[in-house]
């Protein structure tokens, strides 16, 4: 559990609580987080040591157009990892079914909309695209990069969070390396329900050993944090734990109410973000 937990921005969020769906369209119904709440707690407040963003995936959006026929949508959603704020996914939720009984003139007024109410909640410029449910290339299912480590037999014992497990290989030489595992899973901060998870994990060198990683990563079973936090911690868990010259670390989040969240943290920038999707999603 994070120190944290009892702030009162949490404490005032509609997440857990019982709420009427409204079908007229409420931007008044998005709500933010700020993003510092747990970036004291890993000291990176002043300054983050990776770039990155929270790619979501949106299934369920749907609007009328000007004769009331409704309209149905995918979007993808981009919202940087500098914003001040990350946006509550089931704020994110009831805001987009309070599309469904309102009138547009256009897709594009629709998307407009997206663009400048998440912006808005975020306090920074978040990016939007909105595909036909017919484009099969909008969010392609992909197997993930690199070795899955979820293979090895270990014997667990620790299912609270606990960075120490993580470890280097002894003697080991650099290497550069992409591991992945589908065994996180964390818990909301908010209603406990479980977040379930595929995480990517790429970097340069010292070897890793790969046993630690991953008894690492499960030790997250019992931890609360939202998403973005979770990825956060476990970027700064492995940095300071192994030091690697380079850092990569993305997670795939399953759906909920209609969204899966995809946090990408990397110690260099990219060109672009590699947007993601698998069969769990």
């Amino acid at each position: 559990m994070s120190d944290y937990e009892k702030n009162d921005v949490l404490q005032n969020l509609t997440l857990g609580q019982k709420t009427d769906y409204r079908s007229s369209y409420s931007p008044g119904l998005l709500q933010s987080v700020p993003r510092d709440l747990n970036r004291q707690e890993l000291g990176i407040v002043e300054h983050q040591p990776f770039v990155g963003c929270d790619v979501w995936h949106a299934y369920e959006i749907s609007w009328l157009n000007t004769k009331g026929k409704p309209v149905v949508a995918l979007a993808r959603c981009s919202v940087p990892f500098d914003t001040p704020n990350i946006i509550e996914s089931k704020s994110f939720k009831l805001y987009l079914n309070s599309l469904n009984q309102s009138r547009f003139h256009s897709q594009q007024e629709v998307l407009q909309l997206l663009i400048k109410d998440l912006s808005a909640t975020a306090a920074g410029a978040v990016s939007v695209e909105l595909f036909a449910p017919d484009d099969i290339n909008a969010f392609p299912v992909s197997k993930l990069p690199g070795a899955c480590i979820d293979h090895l037999d270990v014997e667990i014992d620790e299912f609270d969070l606990n960075p120490s497990l993580l470890a280097l290989e002894t003697d080991s030489e650099k290497v550069e390396e992409t591991l992945h595992s589908h065994l996180l899973k964390s818990n909301c901060l908010i209603t406990n329900q479980p977040d379930w998870a595929s995480v990517v994990v790429s970097y340069c060198g010292q070897k890793i050993d790969h046993a630690a990683l991953l008894r690492y990563l499960i030790s997250f079973r019992m931890h609360n944090e939202f998403h973005e936090q979770c990825i956060e911690r476990i970027f700064m868990d492995i940095q300071a734990a192994c030091m690697p010259e380079f850092l990569t670390v993305q997670a795939l989040y399953t759906r909920r109410g209609g969204l899966d969240i995809n946090p990408f943290r990397s110690s260099e920038k990219y060109g672009s973000v590699p947007f993601r999707r698998i069969n769990r999603q």
